[in-house]
């Protein structure tokens, strides 16, 4: 699996919302592939970016659905979600949410704290093709980055860093 790390600059790291608006376009245009935003799950970040990707451009928006808390979930809704952007249908490409559906194979850019094999769990079969870590200039955020870095080259995957 391919990583990449993207340490934002102040500037950057000032629009956190813009940033990811902007990097999830960028992934979207790029790719055909489903894109799961990984968000903690007591962090307001989920309604803010609800909001902010509705609202990215003033002449567009990205189409995204909020995944319920895992729990609750309906795994055949977002299959199906995920499926359909496979198969070029018209639903949302972009999910948002604090787990990682089952089967769920695509990019994922991840806002928490955590590695993203914490969320693949042994028995949901999700086989993320890429992933995107947001590292922000505070010293907190640089520690996570670190650790995540050490537990994706522990396991082999292909690390790369941008300084944005």
């Amino acid at each position: 699996m391919k990583v990449s790390f993207y340490v934002l600059s102040e500037s950057k790291a000032q629009d956190f919302l813009g940033f990811i608006c902007q990097l999830t376009q960028t992934a979207l245009n790029k790719s055909s592939q489903s894109l799961l935003i990984l968000i903690d799950k007591q962090d307001a970040l989920l309604s803010t970016l609800d909001e902010a990707l509705w609202a990215h451009d003033a002449t567009s928006f990205i189409p995204h659905q909020r995944l319920l808390d895992a729990t609750i979930a309906d795994t055949d809704d977002v299959n199906k979600t995920v499926d359909a952007h496979a198969n070029n249908e018209t639903l949302a490409p972009v999910l948002l949410g604090s787990y990682m559906p089952a089967d769920f194979k695509g990019i994922v850019l991840n806002t928490t704290i955590h590695p993203v094999n914490d969320f693949m769990a042994a028995t949901n079969n999700a086989q993320p093709t890429r992933v995107l870590e947001l590292i922000k200039p505070d010293a907190n955020s640089v520690q996570e980055g670190r650790h995540k870095y050490k537990s994706y080259k522990q396991l082999g995957y292909e690390l790369t860093h941008f300084k944005v």
